[in-house]
């Protein structure tokens, strides 16, 4: 299998500048993947954009040479927002290879301005694969980026999530010329908005620590799994698959309690907020019918029987037996303060995370 699938081609990041964002263009300049031609960040947030190319002049983030390099030829930077049909259509003319990670993505927030997430999160979508269509643009594989909360949704976020996955998978027969695959994952550790950058600042502050709910369990990966699963994607996801990873849970209170450590410090449950889950799921049971082992991932075939394509590595039946929950296979307390240990998100006496920083 060719690893290097990017060589060459000009990508488009909607949302570059989030959390995701950031670590995705990073990874890419680092050319693990080849060495593209262009990158553009698309986004309507001019000093986020400003702080991330001063954050690569500066060096605090391109450390390798390599990522420097890169960035000095290949990065650019384009003002527009996916729910703007001509500025993206004009961003989607330069594109190869597409990576939308433009979303409204906070639970509540999306509860309180729903239409907000219709248009970010569905309309944004459709102005995509519409573009592609109308005009008739080589763009070649576009990456839909969702969310757990997109499987059996109670909430606004995960129900235009859902949306979103269908509108790509759908866009296989609207344009198909252009592949179109998504990626679904849990909640990605330390990225902006998260709980634990929350735990962190109400344990510098001597707390109390707030819980919604003692029996809630999450879906946990840091960003670069996050990146490991869209890059899988890209590499072999079939047109209208969803590309889930075999993430680890954990009860959020074991979260809080890691963190805490021997600090006297009270948690405090405040319940559950508007919109939220006590368990997620990256894959439903309907959805385990369809769904193949591949590697570190399952890959959730498309309903639509136009896009079926079953090969025989893929005859055998499905390799998931119900549900995939984050309420199944939970780490114990010291398997979670392991990982918060191992990817450096432990608070450190003088405070402040060990690495220094929160992403």
């Amino acid at each position: 299998m060719n690893d290097k699938v990017l060589e060459g081609k000009r990508i488009l990041v909607p949302g570059g500048t989030g959390s995701l964002g950031k670590v995705l263009v990073r990874r890419l300049l680092s050319g693990e993947m080849g060495t593209p031609k262009s990158i553009t960040v698309y986004s309507r947030d001019e000093a986020k954009q400003h702080q991330m190319r001063l954050d690569y002049l500066n060096r605090t983030i391109a450390t390798d040479e390599i990522i420097f390099e890169n960035f000095k030829k290949t990065l650019k930077f384009q003002i527009g927002d996916v729910k703007d049909f001509a500025s993206l259509s004009s961003a989607l003319r330069q594109a190869d290879v597409v990576f939308n990670a433009a979303a409204l993505k906070q639970v509540p927030t999306c509860e309180y301005f729903p239409f907000e997430a219709v248009q970010t999160n569905i309309v944004g979508a459709e102005n995509i694969v519409s573009a592609i269509q109308q005009l008739n643009l080589p763009v070649e594989t576009v990456v839909g980026v969702s969310t757990d909360k997109a499987c059996m949704p109670i909430n606004v976020m995960g129900m235009t999530k859902a949306v979103q996955e269908r509108i790509f998978i759908q866009a296989n027969m609207r344009a198909p010329h252009t592949r179109f695959v998504c990626v679904r994952y849990g909640n990605v550790l330390a990225s902006r908005g998260s709980v634990i950058p929350l735990f962190h600042e109400q344990i510098n502050s001597g707390g109390p620590v707030t819980i919604t709910d003692a029996k809630m369990t999450r879906f946990l990966i840091t960003l670069d799994q996050a990146v490991d699963c869209i890059f899988a994607a890209v590499r072999s996801a079939k047109p209208g698959e969803i590309f889930v990873p075999l993430a680890q849970s954990a009860n959020m209170i074991d979260v809080a309690v890691a963190l805490i450590g021997d600090r006297d410090i009270q948690t405090e449950d405040i319940g559950i907020r508007p919109g939220e889950k006590l368990h997620e799921a990256l894959v439903s049971e309907e959805e385990s019918h369809r769904t193949k082992r591949r590697g570190d991932w399952y890959a959730i075939q498309p309903m639509l029987p136009e896009l079926s394509q079953e090969d025989d590595a893929d005859s055998s039946g499905p390799d998931l037996e119900g549900e995939f929950s984050s309420a199944n296979q939970v780490m114990t307390l010291e398997e979670t303060e392991e990982m918060l240990r191992r990817n450096r998100l432990m608070i450190s006496q003088s405070g402040g995370t060990a690495s220094g920083m929160i992403k």
